[in-house]
C-alpha cells in the first residue's frame, strides 16, 4: 500500500516574470514500511516538499494522498485532522511546550484527538519508554539535553500511530552522540514497520535511509529506487 501517492505537484510563488516554481511537477510514490532520505540544496525545494507532504502548505496544482485520501480542495481544519491522525512531526527545533513536562508534551496530539485521560498518560509513558526516556517523564524540556528533546519529540510523533514520520532536520541541532541516538531510535521505527521520510543536506544522515531522493530546481533529479531497479 502507498502512504504517499504524489501526481504532477506544483507548488507556485508569485505571478508573470516573477513566479517562482518551487515544485515543478513532481510525482512520488513511498510505500509503506519505505525509509526516505530527500536531499538538495537551498532553493531546491526539500523544504516545500516537506511542507506539502505535512499539509501545512496546498500544492497549486496536482494531487498529494496519504494512505489513499486525497487533500486537494480540503479546509484548514480537514488538514489539521488529516496532521494530527496521520502525520508524526519530528522537527529539528524540537518545538516542545516549555512549561509543560516531557510527558504532557507527548500527550499533546493525544489531546487534540480527544484520546481519555487515562489512555494519553500509557500510550506516552509507552513512547517515551521506547525513546529510553520513561525516567524523564516529569521533566520539563529545559531540564532536558537537546538529544532528550529530540527523543520526546520522536515519542511525540508516534503516539497516535500516524502511517508517516515526517522530520525535517532531526539532527541539525544535535551533537554527534545524540545525532547517532536519534538515528538509532528511526533505524528501529523502520525495522518495526514504520514509514518514515527524512529531509535533510547530511550525507551521514541520509545514508541511514533505505532510498534517498535528491532535488534540485524543484524537481525530483535522483531516485536510488529507481537506480536500483534499473539495475
Amino acid at each position: 500500500m502507498s502512504v504517499i501517492q504524489i501526481n504532477g505537484l506544483h507548488k507556485h510563488y508569485g505571478d508573470g516574470d516573477s513566479q517562482v516554481r518551487a515544485l515543478d511537477g513532481v510525482s512520488l510514490t513511498v510505500d509503506q514500511g519505505e525509509y526516505v532520505a530527500i536531499m538538495g540544496a537551498s532553493g531546491s525545494g526539500k523544504s516545500t516538499m516537506m511542507n506539502l507532504l505535512g499539509c501545512l502548505d496546498i500544492a497549486t496544482l496536482g494531487d498529494y494522498l496519504i494512505n489513499g485520501i486525497n487533500v486537494k480542495d480540503m479546509s484548514e481544519n480537514q488538514l489539521a485532522q488529516i496532521r494530527n491522525r496521520y502525520i508524526g512531526f519530528v522537527f529539528q527545533s524540537f518545538n516542545l511546550i516549555p512549561r509543560v513536562s516531557a510527558l504532557g508534551n507527548v500527550e499533546m496530539p493525544m489531546a487534540y484527538a480527544g484520546v481519555p485521560a487515562r489512555e494519553r498518560k500509557q500510550r506516552a509513558m509507552a513512547a517515551l519508554t521506547m525513546v529510553g526516556l520513561s525516567e524523564r517523564a516529569l521533566h520539563l524540556p529545559n531540564e532536558l539535553s537537546g538529544g532528550q528533546q529530540q527523543r520526546v519529540a520522536v515519542a511525540r510523533s508516534l503516539v497516535n500511530a500516524p502511517a508517516l514520520i515526517l522530520a525535517d532536520e532531526p539532527t541539525g541541532n544535535l551533537d554527534s552522540q545524540s545525532t547517532a541516538d536519534v538515528l538509532g531510535i528511526f533505524d528501529r521505527l523502520n525495522d518495526q514497520g514504520r514509514t518514515i521520510v527524512l529531509i535533510t543536506h547530511e550525507d551521514e544522515v541520509a545514508a541511514r535511509a533505505r532510498r534517498i531522493l535528491r532535488m534540485k530546481d524543484g524537481k525530483i533529479v535522483f531516485d536510488s529506487r529507481a537506480e536500483v531497479v534499473a539495475a
